[in-house]
């Protein structure tokens, strides 16, 4: 029984409870009033199966006219026209059968054809107008939560496509510094070139793991970092002092992949890079309240230009939002006269 339920199409499910429940209703109130003989119970059967016959026939037409398809006031009074014209149709159809087989109510002796008429009518736009705004909010409903779905649908593959195509400029971004950096050692020191070829291919192997996945581990982005600064220790040999802060209970804190090499290779290009002065960069990792806040620190002036135009501050901006909404944030700013410091702020769950 319950697999026959499932199986049925929704109109035809909807079809028999509203009927049903139109008997039900009836059935109720003879029972009530004592008026419960066999001219009611005909009448009644034959009011069900004209009204589920004439619906039927209205649903069709309904569809034909491609009525749900036109401007919503249009859709209402088309409705309701709808159920003027069928009510006058089946009140006169009810009518001739009750006058034919003599099925008339004690109450309706005294009245002529006309009144009968008009009456069953009347009786009859009533039940079809009703029947109509069922179906006209049913369809209504439905319609406006498979467009809120289908938005939703298109968001989500915007933003999926927008992280693709941010992810797909880091890493040709990053590949482009490291080669500048190993092209300036090739004649100046070919041994610290060839350690610097390989740093990079450890870089490139952990981001081409790191690319299929939407978050990886503090640890395994550590990692990452630590072989890109090894790269930028042999260009810059004194003049870069690395310091970290990373507790160990937090290396299994998972954050979108390259988002702190991002910060890191920024302060080195725009801080460090920039000054011939020795420069420092603190890595700091800590826990605030219910979140994780990683910090680069380094040596150097923060630029409106280096703010507002550089890739690598956009790309972390973008992921941001596009990953965790209003949940993230990022902020860089000159933290004193020597020092600029990069945050970004991720929720711990």
């Amino acid at each position: 029984m319950i697999n026959l339920i499932q199986k049925l199409p929704k109109y035809w499910l909807f079809q028999t409870l509203g009927w049903g429940l139109f008997l039900a209703v009836n059935v109720f109130f003879a029972i009530s009033y004592r008026v419960v003989d066999q001219v009611f119970v005909i009448r009644l059967l034959a009011t069900i199966s004209m009204g589920i016959f004439f619906t039927h026939l209205m649903r069709m037409g309904i569809k034909r006219l491609k009525l749900l398809q036109q401007h919503i006031n249009r859709q209402l009074l088309s409705f309701l026209l709808l159920s003027v014209g069928f009510a006058l149709t089946v009140g006169l159809v009810e009518t001739l059968f009750v006058e034919i087989f003599d099925l008339g109510f004690k109450q309706e002796r005294d009245f002529s054809f006309f009144q009968d008429y008009i009456s069953n009518a009347f009786t009859w736009t009533i039940i079809l107008f009703i029947w109509n705004c069922i179906y006209f909010i049913y369809h209504f409903i439905d319609e406006s939560t498979r467009n809120q779905l289908d938005k939703l649908k298109l968001e989500a593959l915007v933003k999926s496509l927008e992280l693709k195509t941010i992810k797909s400029h880091i890493n040709p971004h990053f590949i482009f510094n490291a080669l500048n950096s190993i092209r300036a050692l090739i004649d100046e020191n070919p041994m610290h070139a060839r350690q610097a070829v390989t740093a990079l291919s450890n870089i490139l192997r952990s981001s081409m793991v790191s690319e299929s996945q939407e978050t990886i581990s503090l640890e395994k982005e550590l990692s990452i970092v630590k072989d890109y600064l090894a790269l930028e220790l042999i260009r810059f040999e004194d003049r870069l002092t690395i310091q970290y802060d990373v507790p160990s209970d937090l290396m299994e804190f998972q954050l979108p992949p390259m988002m702190l090499q991002t910060l890191v290779e920024n302060a080195i290009k725009h801080g460090i890079g920039k000054s011939l002065k020795p420069g420092l960069i603190l890595i700091k990792v800590f826990q605030a309240e219910k979140n994780v806040k990683l910090q680069v620190l380094n040596t150097g002036c923060l630029q409106m230009d280096a703010n507002h135009e550089g890739f690598g501050i956009q790309s972390t901006a973008n992921r941001l939002n596009l990953i965790f909404g209003d949940q993230a944030s990022f902020d860089i700013k000159q933290k004193d006269e020597m020092y600029v410091q990069a945050t970004v702020n991720l929720p711990l769950n």
